[in-house]
């Protein structure tokens, strides 16, 4: 009886140690960012002249606020905010589409339903008198099923250019109490 449970373990540890060998190896370049990576970051990252990084990150949050985002999670001491604007995006001539698919073939055809634009917004001081603050916005687009369709970084320098625009101005009036 011992005999047979030694060899029922040394098969299974023999098994075990053959799939462990098959199994894949970690990309070299796995960790190695893309060419465009640092241009993306500078469209990101401002650096603004104050040493206040609450009252930067009250006005990141107030700022995101107008914009019509809610906030999702805060955490002051660690210089983040993360932030979310839901909007349904069911168009008519997708909905036709999927209704004459299913008239014809008898196939059900999901059609989008919702999307979520998430806005992450990080402070990080750099000396005593500049903090360095990046955003990145994200859009995910679910269908009528519930399965995410879309899922991408937003990367219009418009639109990173016009939200530091608007940021400075509130980093002003937070600054004068306003």
């Amino acid at each position: 009886m011992v005999k047979r449970r030694h060899l029922g373990l040394s098969i299974v540890s023999t098994f075990l140690v053959f799939l462990c060998a098959c199994q894949a190896t970690v990309p070299k370049d796995v960790l190695k960012l893309p060419p465009q990576s640092l241009e993306v970051r500078q469209r990101e990252t401002r650096i603004f002249e104050t040493k206040d990084e609450k009252k930067l990150l009250s006005a990141g949050a107030a700022l995101l606020q107008d914009l019509g985002y809610q906030l999702d999670e805060s955490e002051v001491s660690l210089g983040v905010i993360v932030a979310s604007r839901d909007r349904d995006v069911k168009s008519a001539g997708e909905i036709i589409g999927s209704v004459i698919i299913a008239a014809l073939f008898g196939v059900y055809t999901p059609v989008s339903r919702n999307q979520k634009v998430l806005a992450s917004f990080v402070t990080r001081p750099l000396d005593e008198k500049r903090i360095a603050v990046r955003v990145t916005f994200q859009h995910m687009v679910w269908d009528t099923s519930n399965k995410l369709i879309k899922n991408e970084i937003i990367d219009d320098p418009k639109i990173y250019q016009e939200f530091f625009e608007k940021l400075s101005k509130a980093v002003f009036l937070e600054a004068h109490g306003l």
